[in-house]
């Protein structure tokens, strides 16, 4: 296979999105005051739907993450409430594509969380989850939903396993086990039939999730891929990575030949790692790279030289990580086509930037909207894990989308079991998953034994007080008493 060259300069064919340009939303629109972590770890800390962004926060004492409502822009009060149920770091939030007031996380502390955000907000501190799933030995760093099904999480934790938990009974039910380090990234196709990962172990691998088997695997040693991200029904994939002289690359896979890629480019003026968003819709591939402040965007086509360069939206505030607002929250009077939500961490303010396609017509243009995948699931967990595909459930953005979905979430009542090994209920004694919770309970111990010591040095001193009484007494003649 002949791996083609991209050119980066535009050219002036025929395309609908060749003028696309980034709007960046006024600040009254934005969200200022807003404590954005400082974590390290790759990824956006940041999750958008219809109604509300969710930010993974600085705090102390465990993990956090905020919930805001879009229509309560402006600048947050300092004490504006959390979601605070975590007891490490929160490495990865996403809302549930069909029911808008669920976002999962996952966490240092080995656990993925499950919440139910009231309508409106948050008007105080949210410490239950209505679900918390344990099933992993070391912390989780990465959790998607299945597209198409309505109670299917994936979770990727640094035990280098993913599992595939059925939120209907709140349990796990398969378990990934081909990767031999950290898992990065995770993607689905359209269906939700393909996941494809990137690892720390260099290699690029599509999989059937319900069997775990891996159908198509590269090993990058030229091309040491970071994400990956499935373009659509082009059986195509794109990932993004480094080359063995550190320069940012992207490449272009077949699906179904991870022999070699179909392209592969060097990528200048971007810096840091490259985050690869792709729309379905429009076949516009945007990159944007983490600590840099620039979105380079691209027209993806099936014939050579398949990715074409389109334009380039600057900033010089560099971006801690980028939410994305699903297809039904767009503005379709404004031709609006993508809408990113950017964390500036020194300015504690996250920035709406919208993708125009410059219109002269107020009338809905139907060619930069085609039918897309809405919120309503195309199929159950237990079909889906079954053995059933489904394409997503499509509908159209003319008017604006506003239609309620009458889905109900219903987290399973779980009873709480018990393991008791010599008396003692392990399921109780939850050993501790986070170096500040070891921290915190070697301190609770230290001062529970200082307590104890405290209490036996009384104790010793009221015996011998005792002992001296007895013998006084023995002591004591029977002429006084």
């Amino acid at each position: 296979m002949t791996v083609t060259k991209m050119s980066w300069r535009p050219t002036y064919r025929s395309s609908k999105f060749r003028n696309v340009y980034g709007k960046v939303a006024n600040r009254e629109h934005c969200f200022d005051g807003i404590p954005i972590t400082k974590n390290v770890h790759d990824n956006h800390f940041c999750a958008v739907n219809s109604k509300f962004v969710a930010v993974v926060t600085e705090s102390a004492g465990g993990g956090s993450f905020i919930v805001i409502p879009l229509t309560q822009s402006g600048r947050l009060e300092s004490h504006y409430p959390k979601v605070c149920g975590h007891q490490g770091n929160v490495l990865d939030i996403k809302w549930n594509p069909f029911f808008e007031n669920i976002i999962a996380s996952c966490s240092e502390d080995t656990s993925v969380r499950v919440w139910e955000i009231p309508e409106g907000g948050l008007r105080r501190n949210m410490t239950e989850a209505v679900l918390e799933l344990y099933g992993h030995s070391r912390r989780v760093g990465l959790i998607e939903w299945h597209p198409t099904s309505s109670g299917i999480l994936f979770s990727a934790g640094y035990d280098y396993k993913i599992l595939i938990w059925n939120l209907e009974i709140g349990e796990p039910v398969k378990m990934i086990d081909c990767h031999t380090d950290v898992i990065l990234s995770m993607t689905f196709n359209t269906d939700g039939s393909l996941l494809a990962t990137s690892c720390k172990d260099k290699k690029l691998r599509v999989i059937e999730p319900r069997s775990g088997s891996v159908l198509q695997q590269a090993s990058c040693k030229n091309h040491r891929v970071n994400r990956v991200v499935f373009l659509g029904n082009m059986k195509r994939l794109l990932t993004t990575g480094v080359s063995r002289w550190n320069t940012r690359q992207i490449a272009l896979w077949d699906q179904e030949d991870l022999s070699m890629p179909i392209v592969e480019e060097d990528i200048d003026g971007l810096s840091g790692l490259l985050f690869p968003f792709y729309d379905a819709d429009t076949h516009m591939l945007y990159l944007a790279g983490k600590g840099d402040g620039n979105i380079r965007y691209f027209e993806i086509t099936t014939e050579k030289p398949y990715l074409q360069y389109l334009m380039e939206f600057r900033s010089p505030a560099p971006q801690k990580g980028l939410g994305v607002m699903p297809k039904h929250g767009l503005d379709v009077g404004a031709c609006e086509v993508f809408r990113f939500y950017k964390l500036v961490t020194l300015k504690g303010l996250i920035e709406p930037i919208s993708m125009i396609v410059p219109r002269r017509s107020d009338t809905y243009q139907e060619d930069i909207y085609p039918m897309t995948a809405g919120t309503e699931p195309a199929l159950s967990a237990s079909e889906w894990l079954s053995g059933i595909n489904r394409d997503p459930v499509l509908m159209s953005l003319k008017d604006g989308y506003h239609r309620p979905n009458q889905l109900v979430f219903k987290a399973p009542v779980k009873e709480k079991k018990s393991v008791v090994v010599n008396g003692i209920d392990l399921l109780e004694n939850v050993p501790p998953r986070t170096e500040n919770e070891l921290l915190r309970m070697f301190f609770r111990q230290q001062d529970e034994l200082r307590r104890l010591k405290e209490e036996l040095t009384t104790k010793d001193v009221r015996i011998r007080q005792l002992e001296l009484e007895l013998n006084n007494l023995k002591n004591v003649s029977p002429n006084n008493v």
